[in-house]
């Protein structure tokens, strides 16, 4: 007799009292769709066939605001991959004329495409932050969540940024991210503590390969995009919510990256963060009306939004010691 399936408890009723915005100091933005890697966990399902990235218009705007707010203390650039689409340079360049820190979230094997070999020097031009993916420190690993390659290339971009300075002068920083691999049965299982796993990145790193970086950030999948129809394909997805779920640390609540940041799609929307970007969720203002740029232009405030969007797939960032774009929170 099959067991019934227990239901995910609403993440709206973890939470015992409102979840409430911050003073905005982050503005993640996402430049568009195109990648030059389709790889398997991506919850933006970014790849070489998709055409959608930020318009002239709306990259515009952007560089208003990153103008008129001296609160913003950085500007996270995410894809696809930024490098490749429309108002990366633009946005770096202003970023930084503010004096405001720059993230660039880089699959690395940019560098190697035809029009992208000078990136590495644009970032150290612009002491640009680089957030690198790298999954694994072992080839199979890297090559069957990625694409066939993709380590050897991510090893030469790493060793690149090194040659430039990056992981050793401290204006020059460059962190890596793991995410777990994918599951494929029930035994599923949080990150590792990501001190320990750094350390172990770190010796791999330096005794193979000469590479030096600064800090290795630990994500949590969440079940949305290309890692959602890998669950559900594998009928997977309820239960891997319900591991999620059963993991739920309250603690980690004030520090998740919703709290201070507003997320941009290339469109010109506002969301709470990346994950309900890619899920449709808006970001509201108080009286329930979605947000985009153009508005909080017209407003002259960045902290319009009083109360987090939330939905089931928050238990990934609430999980253990947490998840962020910044890695674990405890």
């Amino acid at each position: 007799m099959q067991v019934p399936a227990i239901a995910t408890t609403p993440f709206s009723q973890k939470l015992k009292a409102p979840f409430l915005k911050r003073q905005i100091s982050v503005l993640q933005v996402n430049l568009g769709k195109i990648c030059n890697l389709a790889c398997t966990h991506c919850h933006v399902e970014a790849s070489p066939t998709r055409t959608e990235e930020l318009t002239p218009e709306i990259c515009q705007q952007l560089i208003e605001v990153i103008n008129r707010f001296p609160q913003i203390q950085t500007i996270d650039l995410t894809g696809g991959a930024p490098e490749m689409l429309y108002g990366f340079r633009p946005l770096v360049k202003a970023a930084r004329e503010q004096d405001k820190e720059v993230i660039v979230r880089s699959n690395l094997t940019i560098y190697f495409e035809k029009g992208y070999d000078d990136i590495p020097e644009f970032f150290a031009q612009n002491q640009v932050r680089v957030v690198a993916s790298m999954p694994c420190y072992l080839e199979d690993n890297v090559d069957k969540m990625r694409g066939k390659g993709v380590f050897d290339l991510s090893i030469q971009a790493l060793q690149w940024l090194n040659r430039l300075g990056y992981g050793s002068d401290p204006h020059l920083v460059l962190d890596l991210v793991y995410n777990p691999p994918l599951p494929i049965s029930n035994k599923f299982s949080l990150a590792p503590n990501q001190q320990s796993l750094q350390e172990a990145y770190k010796a791999h790193l330096q005794d193979h390969f000469g590479i030096v970086f600064n800090s290795l950030f630990t994500i949590t999948n969440l079940p949305i995009g290309r890692s959602k129809f890998h669950l559900r394909h594998r009928k997977l997805e309820e239960e891997y919510s319900q591991f999620l779920e059963s993991h739920f640390n309250s603690d980690t609540l004030d520090y998740v990256m919703c709290r201070n940041q507003l997320s941009v799609d290339y469109q010109g929307n506002i969301y709470d963060c990346d994950f309900n970007q890619m899920e449709n969720l808006p970001a509201r203002s108080p009286h329930g009306a979605a947000l985009t740029i153009s508005k909080v232009i017209e407003l002259g405030d960045l902290d319009v939004i009083q109360e987090i969007q939330t939905d089931d797939y928050c238990y990934g960032c609430t999980a253990g010691s947490g998840s962020s774009c910044g890695g674990a929170l405890l």
